[in-house]
């Protein structure tokens, strides 16, 4: 047991730094993002520190990660996610996400005959991609009022006034992805051979 904690541990400096080093951000930064001293991160980054939980909890935060990933942990063996759905202006939303800030993903359904019929666009902070699996999605975007069916997808600021409802007396199922700080969804294609 002793052995499995010194490896897990041993090997949370190299992620640290790997993790820091992928978003581009400074020591300084990031000692700002999470109260911990610039000292103590390059410390811990280089192993010459064994890091506490204390520590581990904001960094996992600042980096957007789980402190599973931050210590490297072994899978459990169940990858399903245990989330609660929330109901919300007659809409079932799913989170499919766990991890604070970044992107989050949602799985939404508006059962058939629910949701609101009458649009009462809202707005806020961020940015947000949507993909219609089933059914057909009535979004108010602005002055567009517009129909998506199964295998359209839109993205837009959510600083624009919006709105989602059922086109029709059928139910719909939406993925969406969003940003609440106006985090973009980025596609990488492959480049040609």
């Amino acid at each position: 047991m002793t052995d499995d904690l010194d490896r897990a541990l041993a090997g949370v400096g190299p992620r640290l730094r790997a993790l820091r080093r992928q978003r581009e951000t400074t020591l300084a930064e990031l000692s700002a993002a999470t109260g911990i001293s610039v000292s103590t991160l390059s410390r811990l980054e280089s192993g010459a520190r064994r890091p506490t939980l204390e520590q581990l909890l904001p960094l996992a935060r600042a980096h957007g990660v789980t402190l599973d990933d931050l210590v490297g942990a072994p899978p459990t063996g169940d990858p399903r996610i245990h989330l609660r759905p929330v109901t919300r202006h007659g809409m079932i939303m799913l989170p499919l996400t766990r991890r604070a800030g970044g992107i989050q993903a949602y799985k939404l359904v508006i059962p058939a005959g629910g949701g609101r019929r009458e649009p009462d666009p809202q707005t806020h902070e961020g940015y947000e991609w949507l993909y219609v699996l089933n059914g057909r999605l009535r979004m108010v975007l602005g002055e567009r009022d517009l129909v998506l069916s199964p295998g359209e997808a839109a993205e837009f600021d959510t600083r624009v006034p919006h709105w989602f409802g059922a086109a029709d007396a059928g139910s719909v199922e939406f993925l969406s992805l969003f940003g609440s700080q106006g985090e973009r969804a980025h596609l990488r294609a492959r480049p040609k051979a």
